[in-house]
């Protein structure tokens, strides 16, 4: 949904002084629906609003999706949830060809709006695009581009709307939600498994499920306008302006995580194996993975509570990466290692039990790449445990 390609339609922007034209009798607005595109960003699609009269020559789409890369510490504020979004305006055409050259489906949703209506969303939207209005701080399932679809005709229109819950088929997490658009043995995937907490598992309302914009376009296919005694389809036609060629996403198995995660595990297991054999212990191994889970812990742990992202709170990926394990990358280094490392392993082992019934509780779910890895880690520490105490003999 966050939108990287438009830079160059922003040099084609809209005057915003385009507010003060009232819309003829013919006008419409619309809702314009975006396919996924190749890269993860991409892969939920993006949702914008269209307003076209013909009788002024007025044909603008207003997306939700931009940002400013001139932003001073663009980065750091987009790591920590900081960058402010806004609302731009672009013409129809540039805006259009932008998503067909990226072979990605575009589609129309023709409102059914009276001319007040109509005039209502057109003065809210251009009055939102000034320069002292268009910014918002975005939010990947509260405030995007897709949500601004919903919240703007709310606000517009009132309590006339309804949103109707009959096409939700069956209750998801937002976890479950943000999958249907993922391969779940991809690093993107497993990626924003980690990254985020248990806040996202529990069921999304259906309006809630609007944050994404094929929820959006279900949505306002099922919506209905009150009009005196009656009810009114939102939509009055629906079209495909572009009809993409399907893409044949392929992925190469040798380099999923699971493969390759896998592979990490069996090289942990036969070395902890090794080391049981021989009685020796391969301490550069557990430097490597007290520094590797330490340093993952850690940036969850940046990601809870030093950043504004609501959905990285309560991250139980910090049950396996515990931060806390870069304090003992030096003990655990050490040839001849500390009895007191015995009780903080033994503390690793609780972490991963504590993980184990959160995972089958449904507390939260986590990225099932991780599993090999996971059994790997248990193997490993109970290894350090026995190894330890037999040291100690």
């Amino acid at each position: 949904m966050k939108n990287y390609l438009f830079l160059f339609i922003i040099l084609l922007s809209v005057s915003v002084k385009a507010q003060f034209v009232p819309l003829s009798e013919t006008a419409e607005i619309s809702i314009l629906t975006i396919g996924p595109g190749a890269e993860l960003y991409d892969k939920f699609g993006h949702s914008a609003f269209r307003i076209k009269d013909s009788e002024s020559g007025t044909d603008v789409v207003f997306n939700y999706g931009v940002y400013d890369f001139n932003t001073p510490n663009f980065y750091t504020k987009f790591a920590r949830g900081k960058l402010l979004y806004e609302l731009g305006v672009s013409y129809f055409e540039p805006f259009y060809n932008s998503y067909v050259t990226q072979n990605r489906w575009v589609k129309e949703q023709k409102l059914n709006l009276t001319h007040e209506e109509k005039q209502a969303i057109s003065e809210f939207l251009w009055n939102n695009a000034k320069p002292e209005n268009k910014q918002y701080k975005y939010d990947f399932f509260y405030d995007n581009c897709a949500t601004k679809i919903r919240d703007v005709l709310l606000i517009a229109l009132g309590s006339n709307l309804e949103f109707k819950d009959d096409y939700i088929e069956e209750s998801l997490s937002f976890r479950e939600l943000i999958q249907q658009n993922l391969n779940a043995n991809t690093w993107g995937s497993m990626g924003i498994d980690i990254a985020l907490g248990a806040v996202i598992d529990r069921q999304a309302r259906p309006i809630e499920y609007q944050f994404l914009p094929d929820y959006v376009y279900a949505a306002a296919e099922n919506a209905v306008i009150k009009r005196d005694t009656a009810e009114e389809n939102l939509v009055k036609e629906t079209k495909i302006l572009y009809n993409n060629t399907p893409h044949n996403w392929t992925t190469n198995f040798l380099l999923s995580p699971l493969f390759v995660l896998s592979l990490l595990a069996l090289l942990i297991i036969y070395i902890t194996y090794r080391d049981y054999k021989t009685n020796t212990r391969s301490r550069y191994l557990d430097t490597g993975i007290f520094i590797f889970t330490g340093l993952v812990g850690a940036l969850l742990l940046f990601l809870w509570f030093g950043t504004d992202h609501t959905a990285t709170a309560n991250n139980y990926n910090l049950l396996w990466a515990f931060p806390i394990s870069l304090l003992v990358v030096v003990a655990i280094s050490a040839k001849n290692i500390s009895p007191k490392i015995k009780r903080y392993v033994l503390l690793l082992i609780l972490l991963l039990a504590l993980l184990t019934i959160h995972w089958l509780t449904g507390v939260q779910v986590f990225a099932i790449a991780l599993l090999p890895l996971l059994i790997a880690l248990a193997i490993r520490y109970i290894f350090l445990m026995y190894f330890i105490g037999k040291q100690d003999e």
